[in-house]
C-alpha cells in the first residue's frame, strides 16, 4: 500500500483573502479524508503575501477541528526560526486536542529572507543546532518529560512523530542517523532525490520511533478531466515559480492559455528544471506518471502538491488523484 497525502500551500489568490485561503484548506482537508488521504500538511512561510500559513500551528488547529481522522501536520516547521520549547508547546497542545493525529515535520532552512529572519528574532546560527534542537523536542514529547525541570506543557507523553524534511544529502544523513522518517522536497528541488534516498536507506539506524526506513517524496500532480485542461490550470504554478525567479512573491494568479506569453526562454528552463518532478494530465496520465515515479524511487508515501487557482478545480484534481491511487493500491494486491 502506497500512502498518499497532501501538502497544501494555503494560497491567497487574486480572488480570495487570507481567511478564504485558510477556510479552503480546511474544506479540502475534510474532503481529503473521505478520499483516503493519509495526512494533510501545511508549511511555514513568512513575509509571503500569497501564502497564509505563517502561523502554522494556528492554521493546523483550524484544519484539525474541521476534520475527524486524517493526520494533520507541518511540512514543515523551519526549526532555526524557533526555540524548540515553543514548538513542543504548540504541537503538544495540538496533540492534546487531537490525539493520535498530529505530525511535526521539521526543516533546517529559515524559509525566508535575511531581513525576515532578523524580524523573527532568531539568528542564522540556529541552523548549526538543528540536530540538537530535534533531540530537545523529542525529549519534551517523551513520557519521561513530566519529570524534567523544564517542561513543554502539555507536550509530555504525546510522542508526536517527527519527520525530517530536506532537499539535500544533509537531511537524508541526519534522518538516517536519528532513525526518523524522511521527506524529500522533490516538488521544488528534485536534483538530489535519488542520491539522498540512497544515503538515507543505506545509513538508517532503527530508533524507538521507527524500525525501518520510511520515505516520503513531494510531487506536483495537477489533474483534470482532459490533459489539455490539466496543462492549462498548471500555468498558475508555472507563473508562481516564474515570479520567484524574478524575485516577486505575490498572490496566486488565474491560469492562462499560453504560458509562453508569460515567461522568457531562460525562465522556462529554470522553472521546468525546478518542477520536473511533476505529473500533469488526466487520470491515465496521472496513473502512468505515479507508477513511473514509484518504480524509480520505491517511495512509501507521496506528498502531493496540486497548486490550482480555482478551489473547485483543486478539489477535483485531488479527487482524481485519490481515485488513481486507490486503483493502483488495489491492483498491487
Amino acid at each position: 500500500m502506497i500512502a498518499y497525502s497532501i501538502l497544501d500551500l494555503v494560497r491567497v489568490t487574486q480572488d480570495t483573502d487570507a481567511r478564504g485561503a485558510i477556510d479552503n484548506a480546511r474544506t479540502l482537508a475534510a474532503s481529503a479524508e473521505t478520499w483516503g488521504y493519509t495526512r494533510f500538511w501545511v508549511a511555514e512561510h513568512h513575509n509571503t503575501v500569497g501564502i497564509a500559513s505563517a502561523a502554522t500551528s494556528l492554521v493546523l488547529g483550524h484544519i484539525a477541528a474541521g476534520t475527524r481522522h486524517i493526520r494533520v501536520g507541518a511540512g514543515g516547521i523551519m526549526l532555526p526560526n524557533h526555540a524548540p520549547l515553543i514548538i513542543a508547546e504548540q504541537f503538544g497542545t495540538l496533540a492534546q486536542l487531537h490525539p493520535g493525529r498530529i505530525d511535526l515535520g521539521v526543516g533546517r532552512a529559515s524559509g525566508t529572507d535575511p531581513l525576515t529572519v532578523r524580524a523573527l528574532r532568531r539568528s542564522t546560527s540556529g541552523v548549526d543546532s538543528f540536530p540538537q534542537d530535534i533531540l530537545e523536542i523529542q525529549t519534551y514529547f517523551s513520557d519521561a518529560a513530566a519529570s524534567q525541570a523544564i517542561q513543554a506543557v502539555p507536550a509530555a507523553g504525546t510522542n508526536v512523530p517527527i519527520w525530517i524534511l530536506g532537499s539535500s544529502h544533509y537531511g537524508a544523513q541526519l534522518a538516517a542517523e536519528l532513525g526518523l522518517p524522511y521527506a524529500f522536497a522533490s516538488h521544488f528541488s528534485p536534483d538530489m532525490l535519488l542520491s539522498a534516498l540512497k544515503l538515507y536507506r543505506g545509513g538508517f539506524q532503527p530508533s524507538p520511533q521507527l524500525a525501518r526506513p520510511r520515505v516520503m517524496i513531494g510531487v506536483n500532480i495537477i489533474a483534470a478531466d482532459t490533459t489539455l485542461e490539466a496543462h492549462r490550470i498548471a500555468t498558475t504554478q508555472q507563473m508562481s515559480f516564474t515570479d520567484v525567479f524574478r524575485g516577486h512573491y505575490g498572490l496566486s494568479k488565474p491560469p492562462i492559455h499560453d504560458i509562453d506569453t508569460y515567461w522568457s526562454s531562460q525562465e522556462r528552463a529554470w522553472v521546468s528544471q525546478t518542477l520536473k518532478c511533476s505529473i500533469i494530465g488526466d487520470a491515465d496520465d496521472v496513473s502512468a506518471g505515479v507508477q513511473a515515479l514509484l518504480s524509480k524511487t520505491g517511495a512509501d508515501e507521496l506528498m502531493i502538491v496540486s497548486d490550482v487557482y480555482h478551489h473547485h478545480q483543486r478539489l477535483q484534481s485531488f479527487e482524481i488523484v485519490a481515485a488513481v491511487m486507490r486503483e493502483l493500491n488495489m491492483s498491487a494486491h
